[in-house]
């Protein structure tokens, strides 16, 4: 065997012992941990996800093999395929709400706008035509995240919720407003983080399931 092939088999060795350490790591941060958001717990999970991506990259190219594990993100035809430093990035936010309460939100654009409140009463078609309005009123006056913080008070309910971060190219300055919402690259994806009840029905399940 050659010193090379050598190293090669080596080097797996080694990867695969990173892992196993990485492992009693995120275990003793997780069996350790008080808090929901504990950054020791994400810590030692990145930390993990990047040994156990190094051990797969490293068992494909000595022994053409692969592990049974999938790190979200890393290896599919998803995955990010972009530069390693990106010059620029595109935070692309998606926020869905459901019109709970059309009179209140009404109310809070007629505190902006005395104009909506003669619509509001043109029977059932300016009332139709308000909501639209209002929503245009509302969200032209008030930043994105505090319509989130006070969506209640603005007769919203939150839906699903998404924020994605993709390496971009710079561009000049209305060059892209045109059409700014293209389907993002997913190669370009960098990160992504959602909020849907989807997730807490799921760990209702998983605790019924429990009990």
């Amino acid at each position: 065997m050659s010193d090379a092939a050598q190293l090669t088999r080596t080097e797996v060795r080694d990867a695969a012992e990173a892992v196993k350490a990485a492992i009693d790591r995120h275990l003793e941060a997780v069996s350790s941990s008080t808090t929901a958001d504990d950054p020791a717990v994400f810590a030692a999970y990145e930390e993990l996800a990047a040994a156990a991506i190094t051990y797969d990259q490293l068992l494909y190219e000595v022994y053409d093999e692969v592990t049974p594990f999938e790190v979200p993100g890393d290896g599919g035809p998803d995955s990010y395929q972009g530069p390693e430093q990106p010059a620029a990035i595109s935070v692309l936010i998606r926020r869905d709400y459901r019109i709970a309460d059309p009179r209140r939100l009404r109310a809070q654009a007629e505190r902006l706008d005395d104009s909506l409140a003669a619509a509001a009463g043109a029977g059932a078609a300016g009332a139709a035509e308000g909501v639209s309005a209002a929503v245009g009123v509302v969200f032209g006056e008030y930043e994105p995240d505090e319509i989130a913080a006070r969506a209640e008070e603005f007769g919203l309910e939150e839906g699903d919720a998404t924020v994605w971060v993709a390496a971009a190219e710079p561009t000049e300055p209305g060059e892209w407003l045109s059409e700014p919402f293209d389907s993002p690259d997913p190669q370009l994806l960098i990160c992504r983080f959602d909020v849907s009840e989807v997730y807490d029905d799921e760990e209702s399940d998983e605790s019924s399931s429990l009990e």
